[in-house]
């Protein structure tokens, strides 16, 4: 079934439920687990302003290899730098370079208006990807359910 995993995380709680179901999924398959973290960045006329700090995206990207590696499974990670538009086209690009045949991220609901405005990196991932998409629960609550 699956053995090559591509989990996308960001630094959003939601990480925690996708850490885990990457987890779960690798231990059911006997999968390895590659990690990815898109650091973004947005442009505003000539000046790029990045969103996350590199000292707190590697830490959020060490403790998710962390996590895995100590339930048993083999994993690693890759921080890659983009704009905002740029991230589902870097998680895509990730899973194919990683020769993934599953890609777990976490998606971030919104309303119909501001999806337009805003598209959401789930969705891009999915329409675009060659590659089988699995959705996680939003926040790391619904683990407790």
């Amino acid at each position: 079934m699956f053995k090559r995993i591509l989990l996308a995380i960001d630094p959003s709680s939601s990480r925690i439920m996708s850490v885990r179901m990457a987890g779960d999924l690798a231990r059911l398959t006997g999968a390895s687990v590659h990690v990815v973290h898109v650091v973004a960045a947005t442009a505003t006329f000539d000046t790029v302003i990045r969103l996350e700090d590199d000292t707190d995206a590697k830490r959020i990207l060490d403790e998710a290899v962390t996590t895995l590696r100590s339930e048993g499974i083999e994993a690693n990670g890759t921080l890659v730098n983009g704009l905002l538009n740029e991230v589902p086209g870097a998680i895509i690009a990730a899973a194919d370079q990683y020769r993934a045949d599953l890609i777990i991220l976490s998606p971030h609901h919104r309303g119909a208006v501001a999806a337009l405005f805003n598209p959401r990196v789930s969705d891009a991932v999915s329409h675009a990807s060659r590659t089988a998409v699995l959705l996680t629960a939003e926040n790391s609550g619904a683990a407790n359910a």
